[in-house]
């Protein structure tokens, strides 16, 4: 693995069927940044994502955490190694409170036994106020803990996105991926995302790798971006250098600018 850099994936393919999703894509995530994933619908962005977490299997290639082969390892294992992730279409268990979605990820893997569970001893109980008090502060940091006793399904789809990044990031891990996360946002409502993934990335000193169509909030916030076409790697540069591509513009920032 090359130094510095947390995520490989060296010619990363599937194929389903007599579909190429995938062919032979090649990144390298620095630690530290932030890296976006742009490209037009179908391109194979989520894809990428589902193969780096372990939902799907490669049909060929390598996916390198810190030096360390994550093909073959369940999405379990992936999330304990230190990969976290959101999702399109939002997850978050709705009938519960915001709090317990929260504390479900910082108790994903208890530090007690089932009879101490039940018996309630004092390590169960300090164990969970712990988790709570962990818990309120991630809601403080995105900014929603006067929602936390409220069920999750009846927050507004804004403070939604929030909860399930505060779920994510709750569960601590070293990179964490966002899909989509200003999809169905207005123009302020991204600007405000925009500032609170600047604050995520600094405050947990997280490695950040972004999927996004909403080209401000890319330009703003990457360091570096890939283009990914047609399930393959079209360019990664810096973002002024991706902007101004001619084959980008042709393949994706120029049909946007025609649709909008």
């Amino acid at each position: 693995m090359n130094s510095g850099m947390i995520l490989e994936t060296k010619d990363l393919t599937i194929r389903f069927g007599g579909l190429t999703a995938i062919n032979k894509v090649s990144t390298q995530i620095p630690e530290g940044k932030i890296v976006s994933i742009i490209g037009p619908n179908g391109a194979g962005k989520t894809t990428l994502f589902n193969l780096i977490t372990g939902a799907l299997a490669p049909t060929e290639g390598e996916i390198l955490f810190e030096g360390r082969s994550l093909v073959g390892k369940t999405t379990e294992q992936i999330a304990r190694i230190g990969l976290s992730r959101t999702f399109q279409n939002i997850r978050v268990c709705t009938r519960m409170s915001v709090l317990d979605n929260v504390m479900i990820s910082i108790q994903r893997v208890p530090s007690y036994n089932i009879f101490a569970a039940l018996l309630r001893l004092p390590d169960v109980r300090r164990a969970d106020k712990l988790a709570r008090e962990q818990a309120m502060e991630y809601l403080r940091l995105l900014g929603i803990e006067r929602y936390a006793s409220a069920a999750a399904g009846s927050l507004p789809y804004g403070a939604q996105r929030r909860l399930e990044i505060a779920r994510a990031i709750a569960t601590k891990p070293k990179l964490l991926l966002l899909d989509e996360p200003a999809a169905g946002m207005n123009n302020e409502e991204c600007s405000e995302l925009v500032d609170l993934i600047r604050s995520i990335h600094k405050s947990q000193k997280l490695t950040i790798m972004l999927i996004e169509h909403h080209m401000d909030v890319v330009m703003n916030l990457s360091d570096e971006i890939y283009v990914i076409n047609l399930g393959s790697v079209l360019r990664h540069g810096l973002p002024e250098a991706i902007q101004s591509d001619p084959e980008v513009i042709r393949a994706y920032l120029g049909e946007r600018r025609r649709r909008d």
